[in-house]
């Protein structure tokens, strides 16, 4: 088996997130409380306890998914999951795989990723901004919608995720323009996501300048044993490529979709979701639908001894 481990970013937290994988080992809380140093607060706390609008806030849930992914992944190796082949991270996600990769101290990826959501955050006012999904309609009729809607304004393709699940974003009024536009064009569900910021557009850019130079002082090392995907859809090698990539994608659209299939031309037969949730397992399940393709996701202690079972290490 080939494997690679995906890691998921804004969307896939919750009030209680991972608790019932932190009963499994204290290497949950020791990597949140890692976090904790460097933030100033106590992530765990916000993570277990809410409220909900706060860790919903861009640069909070940031840290906070970060500090999922490679938690998740340190219990893994703690109960002797093997190393994976190739890592790739949807978002946000990215820096969890350049963490795992070992291209970067998990301490530094947070202080950047905190960074990072407070830069997006302040890139347009509070209101202004929105991100949708729009289901069941193929990607050039959506990019078709979003040129129609547009105006004076900003609406464009943010996320290719998955067949026929495309978020667009931009500036709030232009998306709901984009929304009725493609529902006219046939879409079978086209609705706002609760965010507020335009993640993956244009309006960005700014934001993007301010990180790359941000990333400019970060210690990136290249990458190791671990093939490290990025943005351009293929193994992202020197410290220079990495920080281009971890800039260039939030100010441009996530091709997920062609993520996991350049994955799977490389010979990656197995793919594993680390963090909360099961998000990315569901949309790499209808990105191939034709092979006979592993998808796990260790959302809990079930899940991880799954895992464990079928690729090696330690089960309960």
């Amino acid at each position: 088996m080939a494997v690679a481990f995906v890691f998921p970013g804004q969307g896939s937290q919750s009030v209680g997130m991972l608790a019932a994988l932190a009963n499994v080992s204290p290497i949950i809380q020791s990597t949140f409380a890692e976090a904790s140093q460097v933030l100033g607060y106590d992530l765990w706390d916000l993570c277990q306890n809410g409220p909900e609008e706060r860790l919903n806030a861009t640069e909070r849930t940031q840290p906070a998914m970060l500090a999922a992914g490679v938690a998740t992944f340190r219990l893994w190796r703690e109960r002797g999951g093997p190393l994976p082949r190739a890592v790739a991270g949807h978002s946000l996600g990215e820096f969890s795989a350049v963490v795992v990769a070992g291209c970067m101290e998990f301490r530094d990826a947070i202080a950047l990723v905190k960074y990072r959501g407070e830069i997006m955050q302040a890139a347009l006012p509070a209101g202004q901004g929105a991100m949708a999904a729009v289901l069941g309609l193929e990607d050039a009729e959506i990019e078709a919608a979003c040129r129609e809607a547009a105006g004076a304004q900003v609406v464009e393709t943010a996320n290719f995720n998955s067949p026929g699940q495309v978020v667009i974003a931009g500036h709030r009024e232009a998306v709901q323009r984009a929304l009725e536009a493609a529902k006219a064009r046939g879409a079978k569900r086209a609705v706002l996501l609760p965010v507020s910021a335009p993640c993956h557009t244009s309006l960005m850019r700014e934001a993007a300048e301010k990180l790359r130079q941000r990333l400019a002082q970060a210690p990136v090392k290249p990458t190791g044993a671990i093939a490290l995907y990025g943005v351009d859809l293929r193994v992202q090698q020197s410290a220079e490529e990495i920080r281009a990539a971890l800039v260039k994608q939030l100010a441009t659209a996530v091709y997920w979709s062609a993520t996991i299939r350049a994955l799977i031309a490389a010979g990656f037969d197995t793919f594993v979701e680390c963090g909360p949730g099961k998000v990315l397992t569901g949309l790499n399940r209808r990105i191939d639908k034709n092979r006979d393709l592993k998808m796990l996701a260790l959302e809990d202690p079930a899940s991880l001894d799954q895992a464990l079972a079928i690729l090696g290490g330690v089960s309960a």
